[in-house]
């Protein structure tokens, strides 16, 4: 009777340290997605508004909307280039 062993069990990788998960690109890049939100998210309910007063009109609008464009190409740039996987590792 022929007997077949078994393949050698491989080496399990070895975990990475707590200090070099903060190395890594994509944990920067969704910090500073988050940040540019919460910005937009404070200015909308303490910020100022922009008023603008003609003869005849009486305009506000919230500031908030003139930042949150400012926050949406930001978030584009920040995760196309912090999220990319075509880098080498």
């Amino acid at each position: 009777m022929a007997t077949l062993s078994h393949q050698p069990s491989g080496v399990a990788p070895e975990r990475r340290r707590w200090s070099l998960q903060l190395l890594v690109p994509e944990l920067w890049a969704s910090l500073a997605i988050v940040v540019m939100w919460l910005s937009v998210l404070f200015d909308a309910v303490w910020g100022p508004d922009l008023v603008t007063t003609t003869v005849t009109t009486h305009t506000t609008v919230p500031s908030a909307v003139l930042v949150a464009p400012f926050a949406f190409f930001g978030t584009w740039v920040v995760a196309k280039y912090g999220f990319g996987h075509d880098r080498n590792e």
